[in-house]
């Protein structure tokens, strides 16, 4: 059985049957003949379908905002404006699909080329749990725009989240099976995923997780030469120079670290600030992230709400204390409550050295690294010694001074003045550790399609 919790109060929601290998090697099927359908569907009844779900989500955002915040302990603001952004995904690529898949002509001597843009067929998503909606169907609203088939392999601690996108596609209108999701074992999870991605129905898969799981999965897809798109952790530098609005620079870091309770692959997580800056900066911060309260997710004045399993907090506390123990100033938090659910209070962390885990590992939760710089130069250094490359930002008054810097930041993105955010409109991925291929936007759609050429003498 898969047990869920909720973080909050260790409490268990709910158990669910895991599924066998010949009930999956069932729906697998069963996804392809749905997927051999789809394709053949005109984009415009495609598009109605996508719509429809949109309409849903936005009617149904309490209650699957709820199911979140209960599962995985996001604040349930939050968790209803990540519903809200998925609506806005799904009619972002009913609006634009067509126009992302039209053939393109091509002159040449003696004759005409087209380039044109098939569906795969089945294409299998193994999702997290942080953002449980958003994840899935940023990459599903594109996949099935252009004519393919989605299974998920979903995080066990959302299966609630899980069976409920499920049902959503459902009753949206689109065809049984078009959209499934797994319900894996834990225990024998990497086994059932080798077997899923190398199931002949299964033409590409898409990750998004952490870099070890990013790694398994796309060694398994390899050595079955299938597709993959990988969105994986990252260890996102804010620079802010000396000419920066400290006061906007501190909120939009302060905004991006603490987000989800600071479990977000783009927040900010290094603040690599120059030294004629630093001490102000570091007393804005620390007066603002030590006043953020931590509490239910369901509470309105609480900021933040527990990290969404226990390990998963013991493992970011190891790395604060391992970094203390090795000279680390802590400013603030840094301490496990003494409470029911599996909190941990916004954290600051300053005197970092590179041979300490808040400077090279994703810090999976509220607590920021300050790093000193002495000019620019030194700070891109600083924000490119990692082996992540997904999200980054740069603070100044100087537009032109940022966008320089900003060319030189090995990032997949990069904010100018602002948090990094994902957005149907902008292609977003990384590099590095962090991944390849890219999601959203024109580019997200044409992931996982067949790029097809075609010749006219």
């Amino acid at each position: 059985m898969i047990v869920t919790l909720n973080p909050a109060n260790e409490e268990v929601l709910a158990e669910y049957p895991v599924m066998t290998s010949a009930e999956i090697d069932r729906i697998l099927e069963a996804s392809e003949n749905a997927a051999l359908i789809w394709k053949k569907i005109p984009i415009d009844e495609r598009k109605i379908a996508m719509h429809r779900l949109a309409d849903l989500l936005r009617e149904q955002k309490e209650m699957h905002g709820a199911m979140i915040s209960r599962e995985m302990g996001k604040r349930y603001a939050e968790s209803v404006a990540e519903v809200e952004k998925c609506a806005w995904v799904c009619d972002y690529y009913a609006e634009h699909a067509e126009a992302f898949l039209q053939p393109e002509k091509v002159d040449m001597d003696g004759g005409a080329g087209l380039v044109t843009f098939v569906p795969l067929g089945v294409v299998l998503g193994v999702m997290p749990w942080n953002f449980p909606f958003w994840q899935v169907i940023r990459f599903a609203a594109a996949v099935m725009m252009a004519g393919n088939g989605v299974v998920i392999k979903h995080a066990p601690n959302v299966t609630g989240s899980a069976i409920a996108l499920e049902n959503l596609f459902r009753e949206a209108g689109f065809p049984v099976n078009l959209y499934r999701t797994l319900h894996i074992d834990l225990e024998d999870v990497d086994r059932m995923v080798g077997h899923i991605i190398a199931h002949p129905v299964i033409k590409a898969v898409s990750v998004t997780g952490s870099t070890g799981a990013g790694v398994a999965v796309a060694s398994k897809a390899g050595s079955a030469l299938k597709r993959s798109v990988l969105e994986l952790g990252g260890n996102d530098p804010y620079l802010v120079l000396d000419d920066a609005d400290l006061d906007e620079a501190v909120g939009f870091c302060i905004a991006s670290r603490l987000l989800n309770a600071g479990q977000s692959c783009i927040a900010a997580k290094r603040f690599v600030v120059h030294r004629s800056v630093t001490s102000r900066f570091e007393q804005k911060l620390l007066d603002t992230m030590s006043k953020k309260k931590v509490g239910d997710p369901f509470d309105p004045g609480i900021h933040i709400g527990p990290i969404a399993r226990k390990d998963l907090r013991d493992a970011l506390h190891l790395q604060v204390e391992q970094s203390r123990g090795l000279g680390a100033k802590v400013l603030c938090g840094g301490e496990i409550p003494d409470r029911k659910g599996f909190f941990y209070p916004p954290t600051i962390v300053t005197d970092v050295s590179a041979d300490m885990a808040v400077y090279s590992e994703e810090t999976f939760g509220p607590v920021a690294t300050i790093l000193e710089a002495r000019d620019d130069d030194d700070a891109v250094r600083i924000a490119n010694d990692s082996p992540f490359g997904l999200g980054s930002a740069v603070f100044s008054g100087d537009p032109d001074r940022a966008r320089r810097v900003a060319a030189r930041l090995d990032a997949g993105n990069c904010c100018i003045n602002s948090m990094v955010k994902s957005d149907p409109r902008l292609p977003f991925g990384g590099i590095k550790q962090s991944g390849y291929g890219r999601e959203l936007s024109s580019y997200g759609i044409r992931e996982f399609v067949n790029i097809k050429s075609i010749y006219i003498a």
